[in-house]
């Protein structure tokens, strides 16, 4: 009956950062054009230089983040993670039907960067609090956060960070600008969301 409860309360962590996501990223991100680093931005930055479609792109890197994932982090992790992503994609075209419920904040950059970051850090924490994650993002922040000395919110602006620098090749340096304020506060955000209530993994040694 504990363990039930346990996997009852996580689905249901899950399918509410699931929501949260979503909602920020057809609200937020989709109406003012925030940039992504991440996968998305990756996809972004191969269709541009390279012509190679991001729905190819995102697929492959997507396929071998989760293999990694499958490998390294367990096949439960796995299971977790693709519910996760068929709850985003349920959530985001849920979104799409009831239509733009914040106003449109293009004229407003600052408070769209820090807002969307509030909803992507809120959203991604509790999926990875839940043990999935929400796209190949997640779980490359997740095998950096395992194998290296980085912690998982230097993990993900890491990611993050190297994808919109690589950006400014075809992005005008005052989107970028305000991106990199968004990742900052989405990382910051995953982290304490994840551990909220919980012990800290200690940081690895040099030895280690």
């Amino acid at each position: 009956m504990k363990n039930q409860h346990k996997k009852l309360a996580c689905g249901a962590t899950l399918l509410a950062g699931a929501a949260i996501l979503s909602f920020g990223l057809f609200n937020v991100h989709s109406q003012s054009g925030v940039t992504e680093g991440g996968v998305l931005g990756t996809t972004l930055l191969l269709h541009h230089w390279f012509g190679i479609s991001p729905g190819i792109s995102e697929f492959v890197i997507d396929a071998v983040c989760y293999t990694l994932g499958c490998r390294y982090l367990g096949k439960g992790f796995l299971r977790r993670a693709l519910a996760a992503s068929a709850a985003f994609a349920v959530f985001y075209l849920f979104w799409e039907r009831t239509g733009y419920l914040l106003p449109n904040l293009s004229a407003h950059p600052l408070a769209a960067a820090l807002l969307g970051g509030v909803f992507v850090g809120a959203g991604v924490g509790l999926v990875v609090r839940a043990g999935g994650a929400s796209g190949g993002d997640d779980v490359l922040a997740l095998l950096l956060e395992k194998f290296t000395r980085l912690t998982l919110s230097k993990a993900y602006f890491f990611t993050d960070a190297v994808v919109l620098a690589l950006s400014l090749s075809y992005i005008p340096l005052r989107r970028i600008a305000f991106s990199f304020l968004t990742v900052t506060l989405s990382s910051f955000l995953i982290e304490r969301v994840r551990y909220f209530g919980r012990p800290k993994p200690q940081p690895k040694s040099v030895e280690q």
